[in-house]
């Protein structure tokens, strides 16, 4: 059951330990709901967060979950649009955007090009559109869509780590520097960029995994990101069960978490964010969960370091 060595045999390795996907109706998004983050102004933005149910991306990644909420095939014409047009009457105003794809907004097989040239009049009301990118896709259909659309285009990047060979092991296929080029390259094109990081990703031994997260976060700040999502590597796909066994992978814990955004705001770079999606999984005490959920989310949106508060049952907090 060894991980193999060849990015090939990885793909064959990681889909023969998949579960089912949901099933999904291709006219409409997996997901829509109001966000909201730091405007970097020293306000906040209303944010419309559209979860878009298209075609599986087709990279597959070991750390990988988002294809549970895919489709096996390209949505008929239309249904993109459709999908944006009914998000947005559910949600109400905003004054940004995200569109979300659990994959890459320019892969023409999952968001067809005529699709996104067909969305620039639903976006003309947003000052910010914010969509999600392979980093070997950020090319000329980033600059069109730029193009298209009156607000300023963000691109989020999956850097997730900076360890050379566990960014390789991940399968990615896209090494750290692609994705620094990728960056500094949208930059100049007057494209923000947005990096995700993982938090305790596979490959990394533990007792390095501050360090190389703080690694991390230093190249995605030296490539002039304007923000910074820091993500909990989540179990649930099959390959991170079967690395957790073979001792490859430690699932992170909600103090990782935490002491991961203290030192991504104390550095003062960017903004940052933890990502709270299913936080209660990483928790270990019931007691202290809910104060340090709001705690994390108050960091978020103040971009400030906040005390944290002692937990009488398990003692999180004491100094």
């Amino acid at each position: 059951m060894a991980y193999p060595a060849s990015a090939a045999e990885r793909v064959r390795w990681i889909l023969e330990r998949r579960g089912p996907k949901r099933a999904l109706d291709p006219r409409r998004p997996y997901g829509a709901f109001l966000e909201r983050e730091p405007d970097g102004r020293g306000g906040h933005a209303s944010v419309a967060t559209v979860l878009i149910t298209n075609r599986e991306c087709p990279w597959r990644c070991a750390m990988c979950d988002l294809w549970t909420s895919t489709l096996d095939e390209t949505v008929p014409p239309g249904a993109i649009v459709e999908q944006v047009r009914w998000a947005l009457e559910e949600i109400g105003p905003a004054r940004w955007i995200k569109l979300y794809n659990a994959g890459s907004f320019f892969d023409p097989r999952a968001i067809p090009p005529q699709e996104r040239r067909a969305l620039a009049p639903l976006l003309a009301g947003f000052e910010r559109v914010i969509v999600e990118c392979h980093p070997a896709l950020a090319g000329e259909a980033v600059l069109d869509f730029r193009d298209s659309i009156p607000g300023r285009l963000e691109v989020a990047l999956g850097l997730e780590t900076a360890h050379p060979a566990a960014l390789e092991r991940l399968n990615t296929q896209r090494p750290a520097d692609d994705v620094a080029s990728a960056a500094h390259r949208l930059g100049a094109a007057q494209v923000d960029v947005r990096a995700f990081l993982l938090v305790r990703p596979p490959f990394v031994p533990p007792g390095e995994a501050d360090a190389w997260l703080e690694r991390s976060l230093e190249l995605a700040w030296d490539c002039g990101v304007r923000a910074c999502a820091l993500i909990p590597t989540r179990g649930g796909n099959g390959a991170l069960e079967a690395l957790a066994a073979e001792a490859a992978f430690v699932p992170p814990r909600l103090a990782d978490l935490e002491r991961a955004l203290e030192r991504a705001l104390a550095a003062r770079r960017s903004l940052v964010f933890a990502d709270p999606w299913d936080l209660e999984r990483f928790a270990d005490c019931s007691a202290c969960f809910g104060p340090r959920r709001t705690r994390l989310e108050r960091m978020n949106w103040t971009q400030t370091l906040l005390p944290a508060e002692r937990c009488a049952a398990c003692g999180h907090g004491e100094t």
